[in-house]
């Protein structure tokens, strides 16, 4: 198999006096405004928490949880800060992998894989997910348990979910966090998290948690703060919910053979002896494995950075976190805890980061050109490197996908605009 967040005014003429006090007016509008603002927006915010009580009590939570909860709930300001902002620019795979894949880490984790060897090998027998992995995303998701964020997170989720922007979502959300309190999981002043509800060592978001959290040390509760065993089977538990094959890998790192079509790399899935076919190889040269599985070729850093043959399970930890750069980061580090080594092709570091108003001037040169890029929108999706690829293969370049210093030129895109 392969391995596996007063004015006292003076007494003056009348006419004095009435412009005078017009100007004070006048002088006042801004804030009165202002105060009047405030006032409603607090006043709207403690209808709505009323609005959300109600809520959690019809869904089942108890009136005792849910008046005591919603009345020291307060809006945070910081949330809504952080649910709005957007990084200026986007972040290159060499920065991202490097930030989370770093020799400390890997240290810690191989140090702590085997200090819970044993609960790890529980967690392994039960659901399927080698230790490695589990160690893998406890530490991207809480960097080991060092830190699960400081927001009260029935404070949050309220903020959120009084916040018309994504209200729905939130508000499930709250309502599973409250029924964590109900059930006696943990007492409210306690569920800390961070700025969106996500909790616990591995960050569960509170509907996760209802659905997939366990009590596995036996005292009663499913405890994902104070307890390692129920975070870590709670995240095997996840895992093997989502498809987790236990006979096979993440993926793995792999070569190209020089003239190789980088227009396969959009996300088909192809079976292993196809890959083959094509002259794909290990990171070593070696020949693929004779293995009866699909696989994906992705390029996270274009043609001049590493490539990798994504299986089954790389489609699980997307279930995680829909990012490609994270599940690789996820296979990575795990591979690194079990003992592997770095890249044999890292990802090139000089690369200039996008702003997202040049992924977006990009979008639009594209569409006027006549490649497909979809709706701008500064973000790059599989839409934005579609049209890449097909004006990179019009324009005699290497077609996979990725906006390059010779697409950008091209194009008179300048990548820190």
């Amino acid at each position: 198999m392969l391995t596996r967040f007063a004015w006292i005014l003076p007494r003056r003429s009348t006419a004095f006096r009435l412009s005078f006090t017009s100007l004070l007016t006048t002088l006042s509008l801004p804030v009165l405004a202002q105060e009047s603002a405030a006032t409603t927006d607090s006043e709207a915010f403690q209808e709505c928490k009323i609005r959300l009580q109600e809520r959690a009590v019809n869904a089942g939570v108890s009136a005792e949880t849910a008046s005591t909860v919603m009345a020291s709930v307060e809006h945070l300001d910081r949330v809504i800060e952080l649910d709005r902002r957007q990084p200026e620019f986007t972040t290159t795979f060499a920065d991202y992998l490097n930030r989370r894949v770093n020799i400390p880490r890997i240290f810690m984790g191989r140090a702590l894989l085997q200090q819970h060897e044993e609960l790890l090998a529980r967690v392994t027998a039960e659901t399927g997910v080698p230790a490695p992995y589990l160690v893998a995303f406890w530490g991207l998701e809480t960097n080991f348990g060092s830190y699960f964020g400081k927001m009260s997170v029935p404070s949050a989720l309220t903020t959120l979910a009084c916040d018309p922007r994504r209200s729905g979502f939130f508000t499930e959300q709250l309502v599973a966090a409250l029924r964590i309190i109900d059930e006696g999981a943990i007492p409210a002043d306690q569920m800390e998290g961070s700025w969106a509800g996500a909790m616990g060592h591995v960050q569960f978001m509170p509907t996760v948690f209802l659905k997939h959290a366990v009590d596995a040390d036996g005292d009663g509760r499913r405890d994902l703060w104070n307890s390692l065993p129920d975070a870590m089977m709670s995240a095997g538990k996840f895992l093997e919910s989502m498809g987790w094959d236990p006979d096979y890998r993440w993926g793995r790192e792999v070569l190209l053979p020089d003239g190789f079509n980088y227009a396969l790399a959009d996300g088909r899935r192809l079976p292993l002896s196809e890959w083959r076919e094509l002259g794909i190889t290990d990171a070593f040269g070696k020949e693929l494995a004779d293995e009866p599985i699909d696989a994906a070729l992705v390029v996270p850093a274009g043609h001049q950075g590493p490539a990798f043959l994504a299986y089954d399970n790389f489609k699980v930890i997307m279930g995680w976190n829909r990012s490609e750069f994270y599940a690789i980061a996820v296979g990575h580090l795990a591979d690194r805890v079990a003992g592997a080594g770095g890249l044999q092709n890292p990802p090139p570091e000089d690369v200039p980061a996008l702003s997202r108003a040049a992924i977006l001037q990009l979008q639009q040169t594209l569409n006027q050109r006549g490649y497909d890029s979809g709706k701008p929108d500064g973000i790059m999706g599989p839409g934005t490197r579609s049209a890449i690829r097909q004006f990179q293969a019009s324009a005699g370049l290497v077609a996979d996908g990725y906006p390059g210093e010779g697409v950008l030129d091209r194009l008179g895109v300048s990548p820190g605009q």
